[in-house]
């Protein structure tokens, strides 16, 4: 394999892909894996026998990887030397794969998709409709809780970029369909558990959500503004929505190298409204 930026993404699956990884036991061919150098920047490959990483620092060959155990170490090559770079070797979490696979649309970062999946409190069997799934972000975090994700897209091109990502994570057995249409123009009977939207104006799915979903389900919205997020509140208000919450997540990390001690200076702050509200039955008389 030839050299990669930190920010790469490995590439996506082809047609009948096995998952890309185990999850356990020995890293193996065709796995996609983290390699982290001393700096800690990292990059994402996929194993292949024979492949090789190429770094200013040397070039580490897969197969010296393949059939290590996770968490070991190694070395990049610059001729028969061998180099200082060191290369710590891990399977990607789920947030890691959501930031360096290839996209289409921009992503619900990882501090957002851990709050969805608690507000939206999706469980394993969910039969979950995602209207604009974009790169896939949302539908792979839905599908590794255990959901039956159903998704509309308007564009061929996010469609196929969420198949691929998904089917790299999960393989080609993963319940996900994503359908070619507009929500706004409604939504086909199923008895959805969950709604999920990410898309500028989900006021106009209101409606068609009061049909789709069974009593006491969950229309969750992730909106960047707050004037839009206004809108859709004042629709779930004039609809059969209850307990309606809006929220935003802002995470901070910290230094802390012995007795110093301090927030870091940069954090991921706001990057979008979250809004729930159950389907609630409408009132006798």
């Amino acid at each position: 394999m030839s050299g990669a930026s930190p920010d790469a993404g490995a590439p996506g699956a082809a047609p009948g892909a096995a998952p890309a990884t185990t999850g356990r036991g020995a890293l193996a061919a065709g796995e996609r894996v983290l390699l982290i150098d001393p700096k800690q920047r990292r990059y994402l490959i996929r194993l292949e026998p024979g492949g090789r990483f190429q770094t200013h620092a040397g070039i580490l060959e897969h197969d010296d990887v393949i059939g290590a155990p996770e968490g070991c170490e190694a070395l990049a090559r610059r001729g028969d030397e061998l180099a200082a770079r060191r290369f710590l070797v891990l399977r990607p979490t789920l947030a890691d794969l959501v930031l360096k696979m290839p996209r289409g649309a921009q992503v619900i970062y990882p501090k957002d998709l851990g709050a969805i999946l608690l507000a939206a409190d999706l469980f394993p069997g969910a039969r979950v409709l995602e209207a604009g799934v974009g790169s896939g972000a949302l539908s792979m975090a839905a599908l590794r809780a255990g959901c039956v994700v159903t998704g509309y897209e308007l564009r061929e091109d996010f469609a196929a970029t969420a198949r691929s990502n998904v089917a790299a994570l999960l393989g080609d057995e993963a319940r996900y369909e994503v359908q070619l249409r507009d929500v706004y123009e409604g939504i086909d009977p199923g008895g959805f558990d969950r709604i999920l939207l990410d898309l500028p104006e989900p006021w106009r799915v209101v409606p068609h959500a009061e049909v789709a979903l069974v009593p006491g389900g969950i229309l969750c919205c992730y909106l960047p503004g707050i004037n839009q997020t206004a809108e859709l509140r004042a629709a779930l208000d004039k609809g059969s929505f209850g307990l309606a919450e809006t929220s935003e997540v802002l995470r901070r990390t910290w230094y802390i190298e012995g007795r110093s001690v301090r927030p870091d200076h940069r954090m991921v702050a706001h990057t979008g409204f979250l809004t729930t509200a159950r389907r609630i039955l409408p009132r006798d008389g």
